[in-house]
């Protein structure tokens, strides 16, 4: 009866809270964690250098920038919440706050919320009542996931998502690991939940939205003499939410090349780990390119709406019939298109724009390339809050991503095996792509030569077409909003950055290519390659069906030895190969075959000693 009495309590106070809000002001919440509860937190301080500027990493802007990575969104939770429907589907509000209530104050590292309503789309179904694996993290004492903002505004609960929904995790005490991968974080799952996701849309199988509409069911409507013709509600959303469905626990579609490629969310111990993206597509600006990849992150990922500019140019959709797609079912009533209203999809969206005169509702300003994108930026907008310098919160994000360290792996400490993985790593030629303090090259592999899955690497190549060849930035005082005049700094490249920019961005002849990754903190990032593939459970499970689709996390001393042995990594591809949905959600487990085997004459217990050698690399 007292916990029934504690529920009811609680329920009134967020009621009569929310009435007081409503009446007065706006509210804002993300949980920012303590130091002493963040297990690998450190003060390790750089200055980097911004190619026209000087860009130092201080105390002061780390700790800025560790406020951003656990609670800005840049105003997402618009999209995420008003138009996307995350929460007003099987996945409500009020079910995830009984679901951090029965914690008790204990952490999570994958909060279980219980339906609020069936949901069927095609071989998955969840009745009413049953608990969902949302993979959300929830630290001791914390009322909200990491990462997860909530917002109170325009009379509304909303949530939007923070660099620490994918980038952190808690142990199993409910202490903080900042800069790790939520490795079992359902994004798939939790969008597909909502009402509209069919607003994702551009992250799915699709040749284009014109070949989708001659094969499906569509409406055709005439407004202010523009003929537009955009796909019916019902089936468009059951389509999206079968192919957001297909990607693994961990991992996310960044592209928005009508292509379903999701890759694994990598750690975020970027020191030394440049270029960035799985594909190397930031590479140049502020932090060795960290902040053009961070920016890409928020202002393609998080709101669809801002590449309303692109879509014509770049993927062959017309703004308006783009926008209907987006906004015809969405999620709060304010954002809805009717197309009954004889206004155009674009007029409509002005009127309810929460950021009026910038694409999308997010808090984005327009680059110096803009309506085209260049290196910098993929979208030609920059991510930048009022009250800020241009850029400001994302560089102070690339400097507390910098700070950054792997925690200790707790593996049992063996100087003899670990030498002798030394030696074979030498020995085996790890150390030709992997060598220096990072253990990377700081390059970039042709997908033919890497020969692991090849579409994701092709991800920017449609943006050759809306492209400014000079890449420019604002200088780092440029305040927000930007003045008449902003002053422009050219970054200038020479021949080499240019070879390697425009196979990172997949341009001319190029078919793209993956980054040579920075060996640290392997113990955490298991699966291992883009497509987070090769993963092995700890009983010896082999692929994506037997260990992320079954629930279970794969095992970094198994997957890692997968990634080595020839025999191994062959029944790990079999076994994905068997799944429909990985294979067209291009999830394979192929390429990169260095073995280090008894093909290429190592024995077995060499290969362990590699495996416990990569594994401890940071301890």
């Amino acid at each position: 009866m007292r916990k029934k009495s504690l529920i009811w309590v609680v329920i009134i106070t967020i009621a009569l809270s929310s009435w007081l809000l409503y009446r007065t002001t706006s509210f804002e919440y993300a949980y920012i964690p303590d130091e002493q509860i963040i297990i690998n937190s450190n003060n390790n301080f750089r200055v980097e250098q911004f190619k026209t500027s000087q860009v130092e990493s201080s105390e002061e802007q780390i700790k800025l920038g560790k406020e951003m990575f656990f609670k800005e969104t840049f105003g997402n939770e618009v999209f995420f919440t008003d138009i996307l429907g995350m929460f007003n589907g099987p996945l409500t509000f009020v079910n995830v706050g009984k679901a951090i209530l029965k914690l008790n104050g204990e952490g999570t590292t994958n909060l279980q919320v219980e339906a609020a309503e069936s949901f069927t789309v095609g071989d998955v179904t969840i009745k009413k009542g049953e608990l969902m694996d949302t993979g959300l993290d929830v630290a001791k004492g914390s009322m909200t996931p990491l990462g997860i903002k909530m917002v109170f505004d325009e009379g509304r609960i909303k949530a939007g998502v923070t660099c620490a929904a994918c980038h952190a995790s808690v142990d199993k005490q409910g202490n903080v690991i900042v800069g790790i991968p939520n490795r079992d974080v359902n994004v798939g799952l939790t969008l597909a939940l909502g009402t509209n996701t069919a607003s994702y849309f551009s992250h799915t199988e699709m040749e284009s939205l014109k070949d989708y509409l001659k094969k499906n069911t569509h409406k055709t409507y005439t407004v202010n003499n523009k003929k537009l013709t955009f796909p019916s509600t019902q089936e468009f959303e059951k389509f999206v939410d079968s192919e957001i469905l297909k990607w693994p626990r961990g991992s996310n579609d960044t592209t928005i090349e009508l292509e379903n490629n999701p890759v694994q969310i990598p750690d975020t111990f970027t020191l030394g780990d440049q270029p960035y993206g799985w594909s190397g597509q930031g590479q140049i600006g502020p932090f060795h390119g960290l902040s053009a990849s961070i920016n890409n992150a928020h202002t393609q990922n998080m709101d669809p709406l801002s590449q309303s500019t692109l879509v014509d140019p770049v993927m062959d959709i017309d703004t308006d019939v783009y926008l209907a797609t987006l906004l015809q079912n969405a999620a709060n009533p304010k954002y809805k298109y009717d197309i009954e209203s004889g206004i155009l999809p674009s007029e409509f969206f002005k009127r309810v724009d929460p950021t009026p005169g910038i694409e999308g509702v997010l808090e984005l300003i327009r680059g110096p390339s803009y309506p085209k994108v260049s290196y910098p930026t993929s979208t030609g907008l920059f991510s930048s809050s009022p009250g800020f310098n241009a850029w400001e919160q994302i560089n102070a994000m690339s400097a507390y991503m910098n700070s950054l360290h792997p925690p200790k792996t707790g593996l049992k400490k063996d100087s003899t095996t670990f030498e002798e993985g030394k030696r074979v790593f030498a020995k085996a030629g790890c150390i030709t792509c992997h060598a220096g303090q990072y253990f990377t090259s700081n390059r970039l592999i042709k997908a033919e030569e890497i020969k692991t899955e090849g579409s994701r690497a092709k991800g920017f190549k449609g943006t050759e077409k809306f492209f400014d060849q000079q890449p420019k930035l604002y200088s780092i005082e440029t305040p927000v909003p930007l003045p008449k005049n902003p002053k422009i700094e050219e970054i200038s490249l020479n021949r080499e950055e240019e070879k390697e920019l425009k196979l990172g961005w997949a341009h001319e002849e190029s078919n793209g290519g993956y980054k040579t990754i920075s060996l640290y903190g392997l113990y955490w990032s298991a699966p291992y390659l883009h497509d987070g593939g090769v993963a092995v459970g700890p009983k010896g499970e082999p692929g994506i069906v037997n260990t992320l689709m079954k629930g279970i996390q794969p095992d970094a001393k198994q997957s890692l030895k997968a990634l080595l042995d020839s025999r191994l990594r062959k029944q790990v591809i079999e076994a994905n190969a068997s799944s429909k949905k990985l294979q067209t959600a291009h999830v394979l487990g192929e390429g990169h075959e260095f073995w280090v085997d008894e093909t290429t004459g190592f024995t077995e217990e060499e290969q362990h000693a590699l495996v416990h050698y990569l594994l401890r690399l940071t301890d």
